[in-house]
């Protein structure tokens, strides 16, 4: 009878089990493509080099720049709206930048660029994985831009989550990184379950 109930039990966790796993892993899929919806226009700011006067002069950009961008689209619904709205305004935006640049006793030259082609590299952010492509964006690079860079999304306005702090990956990376924490999560299930079932059998 207990070799019964044992079976039973055993069939019903993995009833259970393999379903929601299932489920969890196409959640998580999906949200790692909803954070940034597939209509957005990003900003990503590139400093002229990673030396610390360099990287402070792209936070000034960024503090500018992205104060003044966000006040022009933040109740804005309608992307045409928007894209129009950031083409036609682009002269204020190279403005803002060479104010900045001036002010901080800098002489880099810099360019403002805004299109649907600006090259991203694969980012890790927190749970989530954004994948590299080109992406509608504004594009400022300062000086050689080869330094560090920052971006975020202008619309809709998600420049409250700073994506320059996640970690840069190759792509082989990234898929690297799925699988082991897949295996991870399933490993952590194979062994609560066998937890429970000592438990109930009184085997611990």
């Amino acid at each position: 009878m207990k070799k019964l109930l044992f079976t039973a039990f055993i069939f019903i966790i993995l009833f259970f089990t393999f379903p929601n796993t299932g489920t969890s892993q196409g959640k998580g899929m999906d949200q790692e493509y909803q954070v940034i919806p597939d209509e957005a226009i990003r900003l990503r700011i590139l400093a002229n080099s990673d030396d610390d006067k360099d990287q402070e002069l792209k936070r000034k950009v960024r503090d500018e720049v992205n104060k003044e961008v966000s006040s022009w689209v933040e109740y804005m619904t309608d992307i045409e709206e928007a894209r129009q709205l950031i083409q036609n305004r682009l002269p204020e935006v190279e403005e803002i930048v060479a104010n900045v640049i001036e002010e901080e006793g800098f002489e880099n030259e810099f360019t403002v660029e805004y299109g649907k082609n600006v090259e991203f590299p694969t980012k890790l952010y927190d749970s989530y994985l954004y994948p590299a492509g080109k992406y509608e964006a504004i594009l400022i690079t300062i000086g050689e831009g080869k330094g560090d860079n920052w971006w975020c999304v202008l619309f809709p306005p998600l420049c409250f989550l700073d994506f320059s702090f996640g970690t840069s990956v190759s792509a082989a990376d990234a898929e690297e990184a799925e699988e082991l924490e897949l295996e991870e999560e399933q490993e952590e299930e194979e062994k609560e379950v066998k937890f429970f079932l000592f438990e109930w059998l009184g085997w611990s």
